[in-house]
């Protein structure tokens, strides 16, 4: 994190919206429970008023940028030990898989300041810290935001939250010797496809691990065979090879590995009306297997894990 001094930058700004508090929840086992631990930092449903009266948007356009149920779908983490960490705010409000300090010009009323990134590939697409469009490319605000108001959030939410996240892997590698991140998101179906034998179809499952520099290898096939096992069509880092979460904690020569799964949101939801399919269950279901599995190689392959970070 950026320390700079933000205290008077933050001061025209009221506190912390009500409905966000808290910024996040902690499901499953506690801390240092399993080497595992799952991230689902873009599946919070609680908007603000404010920033509903202050997006141009409607409340179900806003939401299609959303990971939704995602923290559901992974709801077995619980099951083998292992802690779950969910956002309650949307992305649309503030992005944690960005850098903090990943700031749109556009997006604000004020020059910004010398620590702000805003030179980011994602910065230019509209999809920095504070995001000033959604996933359609579909501008959120109706006027441009004071500075203060960015900062406010990333003081309030993003810093609890990564500072969570970090606790969590600490506690695990402490325990176990090592700690294993998996990062939960969602993709629209439309945004991931491969081509085999000259045609075209759509992933069902991307798993980004910054093409091997995020985790051991060893996690990355346990995922992607068992996945493949049950007749989905999986792919490796493209078009997602993980973002700032699965790049920060991922430490492989530390013994902190990171592991992003996008799941394609037409595998268990309508993704124009948000809700949930009739195979969202037998997603879940797979998904916990797939948690078992790492567990259980985790449990078997801890000493190698252990042994890479020394």
């Amino acid at each position: 994190m950026t320390d700079a001094p933000h205290d008077e930058i933050v001061g025209g700004v009221g506190g912390l919206d009500p409905e966000l508090s808290p910024p996040f929840e902690i499901f499953g086992a506690p801390a240092g429970g399993s080497p595992l631990v799952f991230s689902s930092p873009h599946s919070g449903n609680v908007y603000p008023a404010r920033f509903l009266e202050a997006s141009r948007l409607d409340p179900l356009t806003l939401r299609r940028s959303e990971d939704a149920y995602v923290d559901d779908l992974f709801s077995g983490a619980a099951k083998v030990g292992a802690p779950l960490l969910r956002a309650r705010f949307p992305r649309a409000f503030l992005d944690l898989n960005r850098e903090p300090w990943e700031f749109d010009p556009k997006v604000f009323s004020e020059p910004l300041p010398g620590f702000a990134n805003t030179r980011s590939l994602r910065v230019a697409a509209g999809l920095g810290t504070i995001p000033r469009v959604v996933s359609d490319a579909r501008a959120i605000y109706r006027e441009p935001l004071a500075l203060a108001e960015g900062v406010l959030r990333v003081e309030t939410l993003y810093v609890p939250y990564h500072a969570a996240l970090r606790t969590l892997m600490e506690a695990a590698a402490a325990r176990f010797g090592a700690a294993v991140l998996i990062d939960c998101h969602s993709m629209p179906a439309a945004s991931a496809k491969e081509t085999r034998g000259g045609e075209r179809r759509a992933l069902d499952f991307v798993i980004g691990d910054r093409f091997g520099a995020s985790a051991a290898p060893g996690i990355v096939e346990v995922i992607e065979r068992r996945l493949k096992g049950f007749g989905y069509a999986v792919q490796r880092n493209r078009p997602y090879a993980g973002g700032y979460i699965t790049e920060h904690y991922g430490r492989p020569g530390q013994g902190w590995h990171a592991v992003q799964i996008e799941t394609s949101r037409s595998l268990y939801m309508n993704e124009q009306t948000l809700e949930r399919n009739p195979r969202f269950d037998e997603v879940r279901a797979h998904l916990d297997m797939v948690a078992a599995d790492l567990a259980e190689a985790l449990a078997a392959t801890g000493e190698e894990l252990r042994d890479a970070a020394e």
